[in-house]
């Protein structure tokens, strides 16, 4: 398992990095002594590490977990109370906002491994990944209300993967949730048996890694543009991911092993 540094006087690590197996790598938030919460060095770290993911074609899939009791607390409070200033909230949420981002234009699917708690911008770390798994003893929310900060960053995330009235519940109450109910409300794809987690959700990333990279690419892309647009609108613009999508190797490859009834041989192309 390999590190990130988050800063040359800080330890442990923030981010660690390992490889379950080929074409799926697990990063981990490394803080578990402040239960993993968002400092500028954690975000910084796995930043960079998404960005050598990106520009790796070999990756098929991401798993994100977390070490210690829970998956992450949101901010780290203590560095911004350390840190007052308009200069420097601006630049700490003009970060978290693009590494969210960054997890979304991703080309591989990230899958969040959840146990614990995530809460405010760890809830926002969960709905950012595309897939999500958590125990069934892990609790999400949205508690800012409670000390005075509204989650107005993480209500971004929750409230694009949520419904409204539900989503309104958690910010305005910042009651938590437990796993079955983010389940029933679609905030993860289900809650599993603490034992249970790992092989889940690597049971998830291997059936990911399994498929045409290219054609994962495309279509997690194409998912996140049709969706904010008018219905028109998402149906051309579908359209024409479709068509170019059927003009590609894998998906000609794809066809005639359907046809032919035997194992596709994927190119990434």
């Amino acid at each position: 398992m390999s590190a990130v540094p988050e800063s040359a006087g800080e330890t442990p690590p923030p981010v660690l990095r390992d490889q379950p197996e080929a074409g799926i790598v697990r990063l981990t938030l490394n803080r578990p002594h402040a239960y993993n919460s968002l400092s500028t060095g954690l975000m910084t770290a796995l930043q960079a590490e998404l960005d050598r993911i990106r520009a790796d074609g070999r990756i098929r899939a991401v798993i994100l977990a977390a070490a210690g009791p829970g998956f992450c607390a949101g901010h780290d409070l203590k560095e911004i109370r350390a840190n007052p200033g308009r200069q420097h909230y601006e630049a700490l949420f003009r970060q978290c906002s693009l590494l969210m981002q960054s997890i979304v234009a991703l080309p591989q699917p990230v899958i969040a491994r959840v146990h614990g708690t995530a809460t405010a911008a760890g809830c926002q770390l969960v709905a950012s990944c595309d897939l999500a798994v958590a125990a069934e003893t892990a609790r999400f929310g949205t508690p800012g209300v409670n000390i005075g900060l509204f989650c107005s960053t993480p209500m971004v995330a929750l409230s694009r993967n949520v419904p409204r009235k539900q989503a309104m519940e958690m910010l305005l109450t910042g009651e938590l949730v437990p796993a079955d109910r983010a389940a029933e409300i679609g905030l993860i794809n289900r809650a599993v048996p603490e034992a249970a987690l790992d092989g889940e959700v690597l049971r998830l990333a291997q059936l990911i890694a399994s498929k045409s990279s290219l054609t994962v690419k495309t279509g997690k892309e194409a998912f996140y543009r049709q969706i904010e647009l008018p219905l028109a609108q998402a149906y051309d613009y579908a359209s024409r991911v479709m068509t170019e999508n059927m003009l590609a190797r894998d998906a000609e490859e794809g066809i005639d092993a359907f046809i032919e009834k035997r194992q596709p041989t994927w190119e990434g192309r």
